[in-house]
């Protein structure tokens, strides 16, 4: 079972109908918890889902190999680099 948080500080009000309730309350007996701790968990793990989904990607072998590569044998910097990195130390400088 997941674990509580420490305080409760926040509240969340959602109204749902007859049905929905049902089919909550009897998918929490199940589990043998609250619907509230019910409907939480399983929020959570969705939610952590869907922020892993955004804030990761896979690469493809080909792809990885390239950034890999591109890490440990970086290019020289050529004059648009350069100019690049000239402006830039302009502008957080002042």
């Amino acid at each position: 079972m997941a674990e509580e948080p420490e305080a409760k500080q926040a509240r969340v009000h959602r109204r749902v109908d007859a049905r929905s309730k049902r089919t909550l309350e009897r998918a929490a007996a199940y589990e043998e918890t609250t619907v509230t701790r019910f409907v939480l968990r399983h929020a959570m793990a969705a939610a952590e889902r869907v922020i892993k989904a955004r804030e990761q990607f896979v690469l493809p072998a080909t792809d990885w190999a390239a950034f890999h590569d591109a890490l440990l044998n970086p290019p020289a910097p050529n004059a648009v680099l350069r100019r690049a990195a000239r402006r830039y130390r302009e502008r957080v400088s002042g």
